[in-house]
This record gives C-alpha cells, sequence and structure tokens, in this order.
C-alpha cells in the first residue's frame, strides 16, 4: 500500500548507541584513565557460532576500532553498525568510526536519521557495556567499575540525550553486583527524568542470583517507586539460544526471542509482578507471536499444578493478568503476532526500528510499519507504533 503522510511518528523503544570513544576517558579520575575504557584500533579475527560471538587479535585480521578496559580487548563490529551497508556486506568484521555512519554514535547525527526514518524519538541500548550492563560487572575493580557505570549514565542523560528536545530517552545501566547500589543509581536518575533502565533477561546467566530470590528487592522496590520500566533485550544474558556449538548463527538468529519467553515464565511465576503492581518490565526484540501460548499455558500449569508448582502463595491470579497489567512485548517485524494481536494486548505491544544493528528496518521502517499495521484500525496502529511507547515511559509527547 501507499505510504501516508497522516501514519503516526513512530516511537521506538529498542535502538542502540555506538559510545563514542570519550565516554569515560572524559568522566572519569585522572588515575583511572589509563585502565578505564578507551579506544585503540588493530586488527583480528571475529565470529559468531553456537550463538557465541568470539574474537581474537590478529595480525593479518579486519581493522577496527577496539575497547580496552582493564584485560579485556573488545571491538566494534559491522553487525552493530550496519546502517549504510548493503545486506551482503553486514558481515561478522572488525569496523572503525570513520566506516561507520555518523548517526551511530553522534546524537545530532542520529536525529537527523530518525528524520529520514519517519521516527519522532527513540530510546538507544548500550554496546560497549553490552546490553545491561554486564561488562562492568565482571570487572576485576569494583570501584572503577561503579564509577564507569556512573559515568556512562551521566554520559547518556547529559550528552547523548541532552539537547534532543526529548526526541532521544535515556535509558540507563546498574550495578548489577549490588542490589543497593543499584537502587540508589536508580533513584539518582530518576531525579533527573529517566524513566528506563536495563537488565538481564536471565541473571543466572551472568553469575547473578535469579529473580526467584530476594537478591534484587531493593532494585524492583526503587523502579516500582520511582516509575522506572526495566528493559530486557535479547542477549542481555550473554548467551543467546542455540542447538549446538557448531550450529550455524542462522539457527541462533531465527531463535532470538528464546531468552525472553523463559525470562517471561520467570517473571510470571515470580510473585514480583503481585507484589509491585506498579512495577513495568519490557522485552526488546523479543517478538512477540510467541507471547499468546505462553500465556495460556502458564495459566493452564496455575490453575492444575499450582498445588505441586511452588507458586500458590506467591501468584495470587491466572500469571495472564499480571503481563496485561504490566509487561510490554516489543517488536519490529512480527506479522504472526500481529495475527494474533488481541491476545498479545493490544496495550502491551511497542514498535521499534533497531538502529543500527543488522535488523534494522532504517530507513524504511515506515514502510516496514504501514504494510505490517496497515490493515489494522488507526487507533490500533496508533497505540502499537506510538501510544503504547509513551504510556510505558510516561514520555511527554502527544500519544
Amino acid at each position: 500500500m501507499a505510504l501516508s503522510d497522516d501514519f503516526p511518528k513512530i516511537i521506538s523503544v529498542d535502538d542502540h548507541v555506538i559510545e563514542p570513544a570519550h565516554v569515560w576517558q572524559d568522566r572519569l579520575p585522572a588515575k583511572y584513565r589509563d585502565v578505564g575504557p578507551r579506544v585503540i584500533q588493530r586488527r583480528g579475527n571475529m565470529s559468531f557460532v553456537g550463538g557465541v560471538f568470539s574474537y581474537e587479535p590478529d595480525e593479518d585480521g579486519q581493522l577496527g576500532d577496539w575497547w580496552v578496559y582493564e584485560d579485556k580487548q573488545i571491538p566494534q563490529t559491522r553487525l552493530s553498525a550496519a546502517v549504510g551497508f548493503d545486506r551482503d556486506e553486514v558481515k561478522v568484521v572488525g569496523i572503525t568510526y570513520d566506516e561507520m555512519r555518523d548517526g551511530c554514535y553522534d546524537p545530532k547525527a542520529r536525529l537527523a536519521d530518525m528524520d529520514e526514518n519517519w521516527t519522532e524519538a527513540q530510546m538507544a541500548f548500550p554496546s560497549f557495556p553490552r546490553f545491561c550492563g554486564q561488562t562492568f560487572k565482571e570487572a576485576s575493580d569494583m570501584e572503577l567499575a561503579d564509577l564507569c557505570v556512573k559515568a556512562y549514565n551521566d554520559w547518556m542523560v547529559e550528552e547523548w540525550c541532552g539537547d534532543s528536545d526529548g526526541r532521544l530517552i535515556p535509558l540507563i545501566i546498574i550495578q548489577l553486583w549490588d542490589a543497593e547500589l543499584a537502587a540508589a543509581e536508580i533513584r539518582r536518575n530518576a531525579a533527573r527524568g529517566v524513566r528506563a533502565v536495563c537488565f538481564s533477561e536471565i541473571p543466572p546467566y551472568l553469575d547473578l542470583p535469579s529473580i526467584h530470590t530476594e537478591y534484587w528487592e531493593p532494585f524492583f522496590r526503587a523502579c516500582e517507586e520511582t516509575g522506572t520500566v526495566i528493559n530486557m533485550h535479547i542477549g542481555s544474558s550473554s548467551k543467546m539460544p542455540s542447538t549446538s556449538t557448531d550450529a550455524p548463527a542462522a539457527v541462533g538468529s531465527t531463535l532470538t526471542f528464546g531468552n525472553a519467553m523463559s525470562s517471561m515464565t520467570d517473571w510470571l511465576f515470580s510473585g514480583w509482578l503481585a507484589r509491585l503492581p506498579n512495577l513495568k518490565i519490557a522485552y526488546s526484540e523479543g517478538q512477540i507471536g510467541w507471547i499468546p501460548y505462553i500465556l495460556e499455558r502458564a495459566d493452564k500449569v496455575w490453575e492444575e499444578n499450582r498445588g505441586w508448582g511452588g507458586v500458590s502463595d506467591l501468584v495470587a491470579e491466572p500469571p495472564s493478568t499480571y503481563y496485561y497489567r504490566q509487561v510490554y512485548g516489543c517488536f519490529f517485524d512480527d506479522e504472526y503476532g500481529l495475527d494474533n494481536l488481541e491476545k498479545c494486548g493490544i496495550g502491551n505491544i511497542c514498535f521499534e526500528t533497531d538502529y543500527p544493528h543488522s535488523d534494522s528496518t532504517w530507513p524504511h521502517s515506515r514502510d516496514t510499519a504501514e504494510k505490517l499495521m496497515g490493515h489494522l484500525p488507526p487507533d490500533v496502529v496508533r497505540k502499537l507504533v506510538r501510544g503504547n511507547a509513551i504510556e510505558m515511559l510516561d514520555l511527554d509527547l502527544t500519544p
């Protein structure tokens, strides 16, 4: 169908930022600059097999810009900065800032690319810290790690989002290794208007306590009390679903929703959504077609097996009750999910453009959205494209 100028402007709840080289060098105390995150150029080889990304320096490999932090050396890859490349050129290879599109790391250029993509506002996940800041959880010097988390959040709020007139939505990270520090960081940033935080879909994959413990209570409570949405991106547990160590990347790419599906089941039976009825969680890039069956299955398990299932004292109502009240699914291309939208929840679904990753629909996100949703009533389209995101994140924008 033809594009129409009255199609709602997109508010994307899942995009990414490639952090510029100065983020930590400009903000860390001088004594930490030689060990804190910094960028060098070097050559190396990368691969993505069996759901695992691996890399190693190699003087005969691809030239790229690499982050160096303590004993880590982590390359920038073309998969993470894919916009502007032909599909056949998007490969697991290194890349330099000069080869990237400026919108990957420069906020003014990002706004221009958003204009080209019919996008009014967007929220970007981190890259070097990884999708929930787990890079800093793995550090040796936890004092430095704490400073790195705060430096990232200061950059995110003050520089990346600061001059965007609300179009770039701040998304912060936390000190995963200390729930009390995490709660304090939530409150510090909520005081300056932040309403979104990254978190791991499956914390035990990061050698952290599961959400079935009390460990996370200070963090979860701080999020509820400040209206901060917990956003869990696929891969935020540093482990992508696959079937074997030698499965081709296409297998893992097909199964990317798997951790989101497992995570939501965890949350529905954890009791936290019942205990904290104003807490909101979102599954970024998890797609939505799997949601109706999981809700059906969870409700049946709750009804038929709660006597021995271990949740009768935690989950007082059918699990789907909490989903429709407090959980958001996010998609960029999911025809089956949209065919089952009533069961996914018209008020529970948000759209995303995934800029600048290899799955991004930029610069054709409006075309994609209209093809996917053009058959739906205009009021429903508006909710999916922008209204639900505004409600979820309490944005000062017109629904």
